[in-house]
């Protein structure tokens, strides 16, 4: 028999609550309830959870502390799941190492594909040394890019930021963390600098760079790469 995955609650709504036990248990989840963010930080240290759903208005902290204080420990998946928003405050919980957010009022059927999503990325611990997205193949022992069997050059910065896309596939990443990863502190400003790159690479490896398939921008807030099979 599978064991089930577990996720924690962390909402100080009884009724947000109650409706999200009774979503995820039909989608046969195990479910565990933190009420404000204390006892959601022992849970999550000691429960052992699969993912959290995390609010932001909590009555003791705001969800952002929560979430920085678990990020300083464990990497599980956290989604934020509040009626904030505004995208400074999507901007800072992704940037503060947030899985995905997403808004109230929810509809179930989108937030269990996108639970579903989270926990296919965390169960992939061994990265494979081949990836394959279309006709899209990228070695990163080699760390050559091949593209219907011909390779492509990249430069050193372009071959940095895909590299970093695959490694976060599914996952929003925010203009300031492309930038800090790939280019370091000083550059977390440089919005439209990245926005070039972005333009350049998808020119090499988009069939259809002015419609994207794989680099999708996530306006406002930054890209995510797709899988398209």
């Amino acid at each position: 028999m599978s064991v089930k995955p577990v996720i924690l609650i962390i909402d100080d709504e009884s009724q947000i609550r109650k409706i999200l036990r009774i979503t995820l248990e039909s989608d046969d989840y195990k479910v565990i309830e933190a009420e404000n963010g204390k006892d959601g930080i022992i849970q999550a240290a000691t429960a052992h959870p699969n993912l959290i759903i995390l609010d932001l208005g909590l009555p003791d902290q705001d969800g952002f502390s929560v979430l920085h204080e678990i990020r300083t420990w464990s990497s599980l998946p956290v989604m934020i799941l509040s009626v904030r928003n505004s995208e400074e405050d999507i901007v800072k919980a992704l940037d503060l190492g947030a899985d995905d957010y997403l808004t109230k009022p929810f509809y179930t059927a989108e937030l269990l594909a996108r639970i579903r999503a989270s926990l296919r990325r965390a169960s992939q611990v061994q990265e494979s040394s081949i990836f394959m997205n279309g006709s899209l193949k990228i070695d990163l022992v080699s760390r050559t890019v091949t593209k219907k069997d011909e390779e492509i050059k990249l430069t050193a910065t372009e071959y940095s930021l895909l590299i970093l896309l695959v490694k976060n596939l599914g996952k929003v990443l925010t203009h300031q963390l492309i930038l800090k990863e790939v280019w370091g502190q000083s550059y977390v400003e440089q919005s439209q600098s990245l926005r070039v790159f972005v333009g350049q690479l998808r020119k090499k490896i988009e069939d259809d760079p002015a419609h994207p398939k794989m680099i999708i921008t996530e306006s406002g807030i930054g890209y995510r790469m797709i899988n398209i099979k």
